[in-house]
């Protein structure tokens, strides 16, 4: 007697099927589990017996094997319990195989039959729709992530008998309905605003042209001058996140298994600030068991990294190719993983150990070697990947007693924002990027025409500070994207002049002048 049942499996954040099938044959009673089993698959035997038994089935005392196809992928995770109990169930005849096989099924079994939630089951009911099968069987808690997808007809369930009575026509399950519209209209009660942050007028104004071209950043400033209370208020002005760049963030929070049934949807920007402790797999991805890191999380959010010299020097550098490729790909013997990565990278220091080089207020107590050290802990292809540097100075007294104006609303902000995007959504259609900051130089070239007066200060300027080929290009970018604030076709001598000024850690002495 054989059946066969379809279920799924992740690799990266895309999930693929599987074919269980389970053969039953005359013998002395044995289980095998064949097709590269983890050791979570394999331990569904004892699972799987004691459920269809607790349940009220008979268990067959006879030759088992089940086989997991394709058997060259290696199998992890425990949502094969349910496919392997109903394909023994359909080999016994108690499960019509023909209804069985138009659904995609997965699902951990507890022992007395009750049906967990497993990870990822966006990206397998997205797999289920383009394979064209009639519906999903999922786990209860795990129904209102997979409605998200369109097309396709999600059954939540609860225990084993309720699958089974339903697939034999006994039952009837209605198949869950999410209102994604309504998702993208919940407000997030624990967003901050920049209208909260008394002064920073300047580093407010960078961060916004940081928004407006996708640029990374980083901030230089004393102890309690604001980096992270600004940082944390960024995402709060980028763009709205568009439903196919919401399904392509919540695939990885899926695999992860960060969803919940409130919020089965990301639809606010991640904003993903890791511990200076952090390994490098924990910030790119990798692991025993690969999974996504820290820098997947901010996929299409924002990736802070507060004190960035305190991070081991090994772990920034395995940033560079994310930052580069938008992408990380892991490299294992068997098999290799890309998990997505286009975050906007938002890093802060202090300018000195002490913290307080260059503030008017206390006395910085570190030698010029400290300094030069602890400044020689960020690589320079590091920062070359950084488009924006800026000072961020201690409040002023005025600012703290609330006596100066009252700061601008993240609202308003984002207008502008919102505005320089759709002009580089214009600009770049066609094209294989989507903001400034992602210009090649053939884009640069093409999109960066500068006035004559802005030829002369740009000139100017690589001439006094000595800025290299990458810095000049990503003068360009940052006055592009600040022209699109303007709505300026050309990038003109003011837009140049604000640009440099974004440039600190390029200069001879960036901390004094």
């Amino acid at each position: 007697m054989l059946a066969k049942v379809l279920s799924s499996a992740v690799m990266g954040i895309d999930a693929y099927l599987v074919e269980v099938e389970v053969d039953i044959a005359a013998g002395l009673p044995a289980y095998t589990t064949v097709g590269l089993p983890e050791t979570a698959v394999k331990e569904s035997k004892e699972r799987v017996k004691a459920a269809i038994a607790n349940a009220g089935y008979i268990f067959p005392d006879d030759r088992i094997t089940v086989n997991l196809a394709p058997a060259n992928i290696k199998k992890e995770g425990t949502g094969f319990d349910l496919p392997v109990a109903l394909g023994l169930l359909a080999a016994t005849g108690v499960v019509p195989q023909a209804r069985l096989s138009r659904y995609l099924v997965m699902g951990e079994l507890s022992l007395d039959g009750r049906i967990k939630a497993v990870k990822g089951s966006l990206p397998m009911a997205l797999r289920a729709r383009d394979a064209g099968l009639s519906g999903l069987i999922v786990p209860r808690e795990n129904g209102p992530e997979a409605a998200v997808v369109e097309g396709i007809d999600v059954f939540p369930v609860l225990d084993l008998p309720q699958v089974v009575d339903f697939l034999r026509g006994q039952a009837a399950i209605p198949p869950q309905r999410i209102d994604v519209a309504a998702l993208f209209e919940v407000a997030d009660q624990d967003e901050g605003d920049f209208a909260e942050v008394m002064g920073q007028e300047d580093v407010k104004r960078a961060l916004e042209v940081a928004a407006a071209g996708g640029h990374n950043l980083i901030m230089i400033g004393p102890p309690g001058s604001g980096k992270t209370m600004l940082a944390k208020r960024l995402a709060t002005i980028l763009p709205p996140l568009s439903f196919a760049e919401a399904i392509e963030t919540t695939k990885v929070y899926s695999v992860v298994g960060l969803l919940d049934g409130s919020r089965p949807l990301v639809t606010r920007r991640p904003f993903r600030a890791p511990h200076h402790t952090i390994s490098d797999a924990g910030l790119i991805g990798g692991g025993h068991l690969p999974r996504p890191g820290e820098v997947s999380l901010a996929h299409n959010g924002v990736l802070f990294l507060d004190e960035l010299p305190e991070y081991k020097k090994h772990v920034l550098e395995v940033m560079r190719q994310p930052l580069e490729d938008r992408q990380v790909t892991i490299a294992r013997a068997a098999s290799t993983l890309t998990y997505p990565a286009s975050v906007m990278l938002v890093a802060a220091m202090n300018p000195c150990p002490c913290g307080y080089l260059g503030d008017e207020r206390h006395q910085c107590s570190c030698t010029h070697t400290q300094i030069r050290r602890y400044r020689s802990k960020i690589s320079g292809p590091l920062l070359d990947r950084i488009d924006i540097h800026v000072q961020v100075p201690a409040v002023a007294y005025r600012d703290l007693a609330g006596q100066g104006l009252k700061g601008e609303s993240s609202a308003a902000m984002a207008t502008r924002v919102a505005a320089a995007r759709r002009i580089q959504s214009e600009r770049f259609a066609g094209q294989p990027i989507y903001c400034n900051a992602q210009m090649a130089n053939r884009h640069i070239k093409r999109f960066c025409a500068v006035d004559a007066a802005g030829q002369r200060l740009l000139e100017n300027a690589v001439d006094r500070f000595g800025l290299s080929a990458r810095a000049y290009s990503r003068v360009l970018k940052i006055a592009r994207s600040i022209a699109d604030l303007d709505g300026k076709d050309a990038i003109e001598a003011c837009h140049i002049g604000e640009a440099v000024q974004y440039r600190c850690l390029d200069r001879k002495n960036p901390l004094t002048g």
